[in-house]
């Protein structure tokens, strides 16, 4: 097919390098692109920046090492507040992280998708975000009510990965859940977007505004079925809760973590996918 663009999770890992930036989409533990992130700790790329809404993916990249620096207004599994690696990571000084407001990061990121070398904001005045983020700078309006504003600068990625409900081979991806996040904004942001999908089809069905993620932008596909476990990814599955639940508990302690990596990390996506089932099974 002309311009098929699909790739397999380990052809996606093999084009990201150690020192890159990516952007990662979803929010908390909401359709993330899990089966990316997990092909990623299947390969040796490290000193990544990573810019998130996150959740675990940002816990599995910092568990393994493999994070520099993360750019991020939360890391959160929802229903469990704080992602248990990354607050091992944070409080052992493991990982530098700028924190942003999330209306800073909205913009941020509308800022990259523009190509504007920032955006002029409220969000965070008044507040200590200028103090602990001593990056951020103020402008001042060039109009009749010379206000002051914060700058937030643009958020730009080598890389965006996102994870959608469905999507063609030539790269347009669909969201069917009630929020695409700030995923659409993200692959305008990247140099190149990846995108992981539930199903791959020949043509869509819904409002075209379900169309976030647009082919112009994107450098792969990868189909993924249950690609987001154990986040949700609405309206196909629901957060794997029992899993999550088992991923906070092993987080805790470095032997019950090297032993969940042993059943869960150690293969490839399939592998993961027949553990992940035969973990349903035993927990129904």
């Amino acid at each position: 097919m002309a311009h098929d663009k699909t790739l397999t999770p380990d052809q996606f890992a093999a084009r990201i390098e150690s020192g890159m930036t990516l952007g990662i989409g979803g929010w908390g533990a909401r359709r993330k692109p899990m089966a990316l992130v997990r092909a990623l700790l299947r390969t040796d790329v490290k000193d990544l920046t990573v810019v998130s809404p996150g959740g675990p993916d940002v816990g599995l990249l910092a568990a393994a090492g493999r994070v520099r620096k993360l750019i991020a207004p939360f890391v959160t599994l929802d229903s469990v507040p704080l992602e248990p690696h990354f607050r091992t990571a944070r409080q052992g000084g493991a990982i530098e992280f700028e924190e942003w407001d999330e209306a800073m990061f909205l913009w941020g990121l509308t800022a990259a998708a523009n190509r504007l070398p920032f955006m002029p904001i409220r969000a965070g005045l008044g507040s200590d975000v200028m103090t602990t983020n001593p990056r951020l700078r103020t402008v001042t309006s060039p109009y009749e009510d010379g206000e002051e504003l914060l700058a937030a600068p643009a958020l730009r990625f080598d890389a965006a990965l996102v994870h959608m409900n469905r999507a063609d081979r030539r790269g347009n991806a669909q969201c069917l859940g009630p929020d695409p996040y700030f995923d659409g904004l993200l692959s305008e942001a990247a140099d190149r977007t990846y995108v992981s999908c539930e199903q791959l089809v020949d043509r869509f069905e819904g409002p075209p505004q379900s169309l976030v993620v647009q082919r112009q932008n994107v450098a792969g596909v990868v189909q993924a079925p249950n690609g987001a476990h154990f986040t949700s990814c609405v309206p196909d599955y629901e957060r794997d809760e029992a899993f999550q639940r088992a991923y906070v508990k092993a987080a805790a302690e470095p032997e019950e973590w090297q032993a969940f990596e042993r059943r869960f990390l150690s293969g490839d996506e399939d592998a993961y996918q027949r553990a992940v089932d035969t973990f349903r099974e035993e927990n129904q």
